[in-house]
């Protein structure tokens, strides 16, 4: 069918999984936010309730802006114009997170900047995920979401070992994973090493970022930006009304907004986890982030082609199911027990042992689930407006994204508990679970709910 993106043109569509995927594995999750919470912040508890709060303001900004700038996008037409601002975002929040010396003074000034950029990856995220259905067929869309969601992961994978390998420096060796000095001349001593990925995260992404504008086709122009705002607004104003005439939609985007929520969740809290509670190093955190990583791509990869095979419906509710489990298990690890009631010894392996493989698991699962969940989204949306409804999906997806780290901010701060603190992302995702029995799969109303 012509029409549709040639094959470099889908390619530079996915390489932006791989370019923004860093900011994530490496910032949020695996080597920065333990960072911060253990050694910018002396006191691991206070390290995740504040990161916790920072999530929850960046969230917040995203939830506004992201619906509206989607509805004047789709006015306009055009969507590297928009990508292109965010990505200044990106770039520059990367970048300044290098500031974040052990025991540094001006924390809100780190915390900024991580909010900067991520309200930068998100928002250029809204409009990249716009660009799909004009890439590929309908029928196509779960294997490109799936394939793209696997190479980011790849990207996520490489970035890690890079840092671990060259960079990151254990607390107590100042050595990297691989045994030398972090590379440059980077004083082991002052953290630079570990404080190196946010220059490295924003260079991989100005790098890699390329492709998109040079190879993957845009829409074509359809108004001036000159009253966009008006009638952007007017169209996302619409396209709220119309979920009362499209309540599968609706479901959708309730049930994307708690288990999307949960499983980010996870991911900006487990390493700060596994470092407060299990007292693993960011060298053990990475190698962690490796495996997680590793086969989160394998996960994203046969849950596209599962996704072309069954639909991403029930893709997304089985990979649900599994990150309830794996949650559980990954909270009921600790120094002095796993699965809550079976007593270990201090020093032994198997709390290790178990958070690994739910690591592994969460990370299959998760990816599965947001390449099944981008697709289920374009199943009902209105093309016309595809942008604003992706706007809407990161509306969901940050409507209640301060819900998930508040709520572990506020049950940390009251527990004193940094194992009892993450436990509100299990009913978040059992919340997510519940909405989605009532969502069909876009193709019709003969299709009936899972439930």
């Amino acid at each position: 069918m012509t029409g549709y993106a040639d094959s470099r043109g889908r390619w530079g569509w996915m390489l932006f999984d791989w370019a923004s995927q860093p900011y994530h594995t490496l910032i949020i999750t695996f080597i920065f936010a333990p960072y911060f919470a253990s050694t910018v912040v002396p006191d691991p508890v206070i390290g995740q309730e504040m990161w916790g709060w920072a999530a929850a303001v960046g969230g917040g900004v995203v939830a506004v802006l992201a619906p509206v700038l989607g509805a004047m996008a789709d006015v306009t037409g055009p969507r590297k114009p928009w990508i292109a601002f965010f990505s200044l975002f990106y770039i520059l929040g990367a970048w300044l997170l290098w500031s974040a010396t052990p025991g540094a003074e001006d924390v809100v000034f780190i915390l900024g900047a991580f909010v900067i950029g991520l309200i930068g990856v998100e928002c250029a995220t809204v409009f990249t995920n716009a660009m799909m259905p004009g890439l590929v067929p309908r029928e196509n869309l779960g294997r490109l979401s799936g394939s793209g969601w696997a190479i980011g992961y790849v990207g996520g994978v490489i970035a890690l070992f890079i840092v671990l390998a060259l960079l990151a420096e254990n607390e107590e060796t100042g050595k990297t994973l691989i045994g030398m000095d972090p590379i440059f001349g980077l004083d082991a001593a002052a953290r630079e090493g570990t404080r190196a990925v946010g220059p490295l995260t924003a260079i991989w992404y100005a790098v890699f970022i390329i492709p998109l504008f040079l190879w993957t086709p845009d829409a074509p122009r359809r108004a001036e930006m000159k009253g966009s705002v008006r009638r952007g607004l007017a169209e996302l104003l619409q396209a709220i009304r119309d979920l009362w005439e499209r309540p599968s939609l609706g479901w959708f985007l309730a049930s994307s907004m708690f288990y999307r929520d949960a499983l980010n969740g996870f991911y900006v809290f487990g390493g700060i986890y596994a470092a407060g509670v299990l007292g693993w190093s960011i060298v053990d955190i990475g190698v962690f982030g490796i495996i997680a990583a590793s086969v989160g791509a394998l996960g994203a990869w046969l849950g596209g082609r599962a996704d072309a095979r069954f639909g991403p419906k029930p893709v997304a509710f089985y990979c649900i199911l599994a990150l309830i489990a794996g949650s559980i298990a990954g909270i009921s690890a600790s120094r002095e027990a796993v699965f809550f009631v079976i007593q270990v010894e201090p020093d032994s392996r198997l709390p290790d042992i178990l958070f690994y493989f739910v690591g592994a698991v969460i990370g299959a699962a998760g990816g599965a689930l947001l390449a099944a969940s981008r697709n289920l989204l374009v199943r009902q949306a209105d093309e016309r407006r595809i942008t604003a409804e992706f706007g809407m999906y990161a509306l969901a997806g940050k409507a209640t994204a301060f819900l998930a780290p508040a709520s572990i901010a506020l049950v940390t701060g009251l527990s004193g508990s940094q194992r009892i603190g993450v436990s509100p992302v299990v009913a978040l995702f059992v919340l997510g679970l519940v909405l989605l029995m009532f969502v069909r799969d876009g193709e019709g109303e003969k299709h009936q709910a899972l439930a």
